[in-house]
């Protein structure tokens, strides 16, 4: 007689396992939620640390690891908070929440490369990435990210998002350099991030935000012609070093995906499967073999507005489409958790994702 031992992954393990499509003890799960939200699960779990959630739910998460920014001094300036790129924001309240809402866009008026080279670029040198070894030596068992390249998401905040829409179309040439200068820095900053932390970093963010509620934001051949070359050299950086890229996109991103996955990408989030008609089965036979999928449950309207039962159909869902083969899916939210989401509906997640 055969007897089958199963054997207990520690959490870094089993989301390394799940990326790898190898063998897990169960599916994995991550967390992504607003500051409200954190607030409320420590409450219910009466404690005042992030991981002692984290233990009560069951989650295994991938935790993420920055240098420490020693730049210029930051400023505010009527009420509005401007970062090292010098996009400006501020604090917008609705009602169950807030979030930082961005008013100034650096480069919005900007027409000419002479405008471009007069702008006051961040540098590399603005961060200190000693720190990143130590940080992440405090979650020994945890999956560490480094890193967030997004290079169509940053031209939309230094140019708005209607500008940077047009650019490619109406300012090719502006458009290329403006690219090359976010490249770079991008570039320059994950190469210190990396050689700092070089053998401890498992995943980075090649990411972007290409899908609307219903269709891309941009086409195909606009993503070829002025994205496509940057994302690829931010992918083959990370490769360099043997780090894996995660890439979130919003929305309906599905027309992208055979590029992005010809591209190097490796974990796909967050699978906003309400936006657009995704078929979860195809998705899964079609580029199952080369993705991991990250996310899935839905913050639109199952996770806020359905019940607890309903959550649990639909971790069941994921693990039976997504996960049929029984690896490369990390349950978790698909997107933020949100203040109007009840508390039992984020714990019938997690408790069904240890079942399924």
């Amino acid at each position: 007689m055969v007897v089958k031992i199963r054997i207990e992954m520690n959490h870094r393990e089993r989301i390394l396992a799940a990326i790898h499509h190898e063998h897990l003890d169960r599916f994995p799960t991550d967390i992504w939620a607003t500051p409200e939200v954190w607030d409320k699960l420590c409450q219910y779990f009466s404690t005042t640390a992030r991981m002692v959630v984290y233990e009560c739910l069951g989650i295994d998460g991938i935790i993420g690891v920055s240098p420490k920014y020693i730049g210029p001094e930051l400023r505010t300036v009527d009420g509005i908070h401007y970062n090292e790129w010098g996009m400006g924001y501020r604090v917008q309240e609705y009602g169950s929440g807030k979030y930082d809402e961005q008013v100034v866009y650096p480069l919005a008026q900007a027409e000419t490369i002479d405008d471009l080279e007069a702008y006051s670029w961040p540098s590399a040198d603005w961060y200190d990435y000693s720190e990143i070894r130590e940080t992440a030596a405090q979650y020994p068992d945890r999956a560490i990210e480094v890193g967030y390249t997004a290079i169509f998401f940053y031209h939309n905040l230094l140019r708005g998002l209607g500008r940077s829409m047009i650019d490619p179309l109406e300012k090719p040439e502006f458009t290329k350099y403006l690219l090359q200068r976010i490249s770079d820095l991008f570039y320059d900053y994950h190469r210190c991030c990396f050689e700092a932390g070089k053998g401890i970093i498992d995943i980075t963010q090649v990411t972007d935000d290409f899908g609307s509620q219903t269709s891309l934001l941009i086409s195909p051949r606009v993503f070829d012609n002025f994205y496509r070359p940057f994302i690829q050299h931010a992918i083959d950086l990370a490769k360099s070093f043997g780090i894996t890229i995660f890439h979130h996109d919003d929305g309906d991103c599905r027309l992208l995906l055979p590029r992005l996955v010809e591209m190097g990408i490796q974990v796909l989030n967050p699978i906003q499967w309400r936006c657009g008609n995704w078929d979860l089965v195809s998705l899964k036979e079609q580029l199952g073999d080369r993705l991991c999928f990250h996310g899935g449950v839905d913050n639109q309207q199952t996770l806020p507005f359905g019940t607890a039962e309903e959550v649990r159909t639909e971790v069941r869902r994921l693990a039976h489409t997504l996960g049929q083969n029984r690896t490369g899916l990390i349950i978790a939210p698909c997107h933020n958790l949100q203040p109007v989401t009840p508390i039992e509906n984020i714990v019938a997640m997690y408790d069904e994702a240890r079942k399924v």
